[in-house]
């Protein structure tokens, strides 16, 4: 199997009304396309769920076009309907530690939606609700089959990916208002940047060795290693499986390094005009323009 391009995307061509999926490159410069092959969907949450022989696949995709991403490609996040977007607070020590604060005893969970989704080069809405939008880059794992009541030693045998996610906030809305609950804040339209890909298991011999960035307008702003996740993915995953069903698609969110801006100083929040800039290196970059509602 060529595993170098076990990177699913999910893209438009100019003049497409239906979503598309392919394999992208590691450079992000070029995909190899799907369209006609027998048996294979146009979304990776069905191809995921068909629990695919990814040899079969990868030596089918040998013979198919491969398409220059240019300004006639627009890539989608490569999971459009995950089941569930479950996310996890304070998860790296030394995001704890910059806001003084002990690490947790166990996860704090919490959820985004759908409607929060956008594609890795997609603008992100400064809504005017909240005056304090800020950043937050992030692993993100991609559950491969259902999961339920999984042991913690089997955990890994069910994820199928990992992706990068910039997991946007309100934080007036996360912190000060809404009761305290964080979904608001949370969940405003394209508050979830997702993408390039979504990198198959296969190709991260060490998910707990992967540097992850933000900048913004060329600034660095994070600066981290998942290698510091406080509640690691198997413990993740056998925790919710215990009372919720995962199922293949599914997209768990883990938690981000120091810089944010709410706790820089002073705090710094996003401006409509900002770029975000977001990378977990082997995964591939993120990035998204901020922009007026």
């Amino acid at each position: 199997m060529q595993a170098a391009r076990m990177r699913f995307v999910q893209y438009l061509r100019k003049g497409d009304l239906a979503k598309r999926l392919g394999l992208l490159s590691e450079d992000q410069k070029s995909l190899v396309e799907f369209a006609g092959l027998d048996g294979v969907p146009n979304d990776l949450k069905s191809l995921i769920a068909q629990n695919p022989n990814l040899e079969e696949l990868a030596r089918k995709a040998e013979k198919q076009p491969r398409l220059v991403v240019n300004d006639d490609v627009t890539l989608l996040p490569p999971l459009t309907d995950p089941g569930k977007i479950i996310c996890i607070g304070l998860n790296y020590q030394d995001h704890c530690d910059e806001q003084n604060k002990p690490a947790p005893k166990e996860p704090m969970f919490f959820s985004k939606f759908n409607n929060a989704l956008v594609g890795p080069q997609d603008n992100v809405i400064a809504h005017s609700a909240s005056s304090k939008i800020d950043w937050e880059v992030e692993l993100v794992c991609v559950i491969g089959k259902v999961a339920r009541q999984v042991p913690k030693s089997q955990a890994m045998d069910y994820v199928f990916g990992y992706s990068v996610a910039q997991d946007i906030s309100a934080r007036d809305w996360q912190k000060e208002r809404n009761g305290g609950q964080f979904l608001i804040g949370k969940s405003m339209d394209t508050f979830l940047p997702l993408g390039p890909a979504v990198v198959h298991k296969s190709l991260v011999p060490d998910v707990y060795n992967l540097n992850l960035k933000t900048w913004v307008n060329g600034v660095e702003k994070q600066n981290g290693n998942t290698g510091n996740l406080i509640f690691k993915l198997d413990d993740v995953i056998n925790r919710l499986s215990q009372t919720i069903t995962l199922l293949p698609g599914d997209i768990i969110v883990t938690g981000t390094p120091k810089g944010v801006g709410m706790h820089r100083t002073p705090p710094e929040f996003l401006q409509p005009g900002d770029v975000v800039q977001s990378e977990i290196v082997g995964l591939g970059k993120l990035c998204n323009k901020i922009v007026a509602p």
